[in-house]
């Protein structure tokens, strides 16, 4: 037998937004909702992206192999223990592109996996080129922007917009903290009340109360999450790598030898090195160069991945090829799992000799933080578990994107405008909320000049306009 609930009078919806005051017994309990639910105005669109490329980018070495797997997938032939050179397979993809310029060279992953090679076109475009090590044959090309994975890595960044783009998103990133702490305190202070409603069996309670605990999950994921992007970022990212910069250090690991732009967006290899050449240290890291020898005895892949097998540098490999006379072989090391391990060996052109080394060791403190975070990010900081981790907690975050929606649809009333929760922060009155606002502000500049104009327009537009005010539910 069902039972009806006895306090629902007739064509009300019992989910509609609850007064705080007699729900919650505190204003407090308002004031939080009220916010949490503009700063979800915001940031689910962008969370809810970031979630959906952030998955398809984790995925990416299972998606693209099955999507060109006439590019990237064979089978070793029989009788054939070692492939082709990589000087050979070089070779090949300098007749095939005669106009480009060979940037970089990837071993392959595995028997079954194409060897890659980034190279630049006469008119500055990326091609992945994919060639097979067993016959040296050049199997095709992508432009790796183009793939699924690239789209999806472009759009997480900037999405397609540029510079204005990244602000939007680490706008989205700022009044993602709001809304993750907002959330957090509902999460406490409504316990009871989720507990009543689950008893009353009212209408969305069971939808609200996973609400509530997986975003009481993930919560700290995400704030991790944001902490360990900032760094990418062009407002916060840039300030702050130019205080470290003005201080002799860098938030990232800058070696000037082994810039190899364009590198693959597909490429699981190499360090997380910024885009854009930051000198950190004042410039005092020399860039490694090749002297040329009286006997003129010339070095070639094959002889710098030698050197780089009996260096202890591990496979598989990425080279960034020089592009002068007295360009370097920069061998980078495969580090995918653990930063720490990251490594490179420059080995002269001419001689075959390691001319410098930098690998983990030589990062300034903040570079190693960042290059830690950034393989935590990325779900693969601690190998498979970071992996699923990371999988379920973008599907988490989906959920959020689409259950938080549904929730203000089915209680939001008929003809009610945006039925906001009602309730203001006592930012005034209240100093840890004022201090803790403030701070925010002070560390993060483009939160705290977005929290200005909302606080400008809800002062004097939306609470001096009556129309407006029946729209953002707010008294005057």
């Amino acid at each position: 037998m069902t039972t009806r609930d006895p306090v629902s009078p007739p064509n009300r919806n019992i989910d509609s937004a609850p007064n705080p005051r007699t729900e919650r017994g505190t204003g407090l309990f308002g004031a939080y909702w009220r916010w949490h639910f503009y700063a979800s105005v915001l940031v689910i669109p962008i969370l809810g992206m970031l979630a959906i490329t952030g998955l398809i980018y984790l995925l990416r070495f299972q998606i693209e192999p099955l999507l060109h797997r006439d590019l990237m997938v064979l089978s070793q032939p029989a009788g054939m223990p070692r492939p082709v050179p990589l000087s050979a397979q070089q070779d090949a993809v300098a007749t095939a592109y005669p106009t480009a310029t060979i940037r970089t060279v990837t071993e392959p992953g595995g028997p079954d996996r194409s060897t890659s090679f980034s190279v630049e076109l006469p008119d500055g475009a990326g091609r992945d080129v994919f060639v097979d090590p067993w016959s040296g044959r050049v199997l095709g090309d992508l432009d790796p922007d183009s793939t699924l994975s690239g789209l999806a890595i472009r759009v997480h960044s900037e999405l397609l917009a540029g510079r204005w783009g990244d602000h939007l998103i680490e706008l989205g990133a700022c009044w993602a903290i709001v809304l993750t702490v907002t959330g957090y305190l509902l999460f406490w202070r409504g316990r009871r009340a989720r507990r009543t409603r689950l008893a009353r069996r009212v209408r969305s309670a069971l939808l609200r109360n996973r609400h509530a605990w997986v975003g009481a999950i993930v919560g700290g994921g995400i704030l991790l999450l944001i902490l360990t992007g900032l760094p990418w970022t062009g407002i916060w990212g840039e300030r702050v790598q130019q205080l470290a910069t003005d201080r002799g250090t860098s938030l990232w690991s800058e070696d000037h030898g082994a810039l190899s732009d364009p590198a693959s967006t597909l490429d699981e290899s190499l360090p997380h090195s910024h885009r854009a050449e930051i000198p950190w240290g004042a410039g005092k890291s020399e860039v490694p160069t090749s002297a040329a020898t009286s006997d003129g005895a010339v070095a070639n892949l094959d002889t710098a991945v030698t050197v780089a097998v009996r260096a202890g540098v591990t496979g598989p490999m990425t080279v960034a090829l020089p592009t002068t006379d007295e360009g370097v072989y920069s061998v980078i090391g495969y580090a995918f799992n653990d930063p720490g391990q990251e490594r490179t060996i420059h080995v002269d052109r001419y001689s075959g000799q390691v001319v410098s080394e930098y690998g983990y060791g030589d990062y300034p403190t903040p570079a190693k933080v960042v290059a830690q975070g950034i393989a935590v990010h990325e779900g693969r900081r601690f190998g498979v578990l970071n992996f699923w981790l990371t999988f379920a907690f973008c599907l988490s975050v989906i959920f959020l994107c689409v259950s938080g929606p549904l929730m203000w649809w089915r209680r939001r009333p008929a003809r009610s405008g945006l039925a906001a929760p009602r309730g203001r922060l006592p930012i005034a009155t209240t100093w840890w909320i004022a201090a803790a606002v403030v701070a925010l502000a002070v560390l993060l500049p483009l939160f705290g000049a977005s929290l200005l104009v909302v606080l400008l327009v809800d002062r004097f537009l939306i609470r001096r306009i009556a129309p407006l005010r029946r729209w953002f539910n707010v008294s005057p």
